[in-house]
């Protein structure tokens, strides 16, 4: 093998019990981070709503900063998502939490895009060794 190895050739780090303990607490501050977005966000249409993007924004990129990689981010984003889901369904009652406006649907498709990009704008995995320059 060459001197240049690629990001793929490089074998795969074992999770830690450290690491999965993060990813965990991670999930949870998303669940929490959507359930105070959902409360927030209609409170003061455009600024809740644009705070509790930002919650959810900086969770993310937050995450993926602590933990050196995307499985933060991505921890926090299902984390929010499965809260935000399970808070839209409405009771049998007749109760719900999002009403059927537009600030809802901002909250929701919003989040995810925010969700998304700050998750990928997250450093990958990077091998251990000096950076590869092309003209060496």
């Amino acid at each position: 093998m060459s001197d240049r190895t690629s990001i793929l050739a490089q074998p795969m780090r074992p999770p830690t019990a450290a690491r999965a303990a993060a990813c965990l607490g991670f999930f949870v501050l998303g669940a929490v981070v959507g359930v105070a977005g959902a409360l927030v966000q209609p409170g003061w249409f455009p600024g809740g709503l644009l705070l509790a993007l930002a919650g959810e924004a900086g969770a993310v990129l937050g995450a993926t900063r602590v933990l050196g990689g995307r499985a933060g981010g991505v921890a926090v984003a299902a984390g929010w998502m499965l809260s935000v889901v399970l808070l839209t369904a409405s009771r049998t009652e007749g109760d719900f939490l999002f009403a059927a406006g537009s600030g809802s649907y901002l909250f929701l498709l919003g989040g995810i895009a925010a969700a998304v990009i700050c998750a990928t704008l997250a450093p990958g995995r990077q091998p251990d060794r000096d950076p590869v320059r092309l003209a060496k």
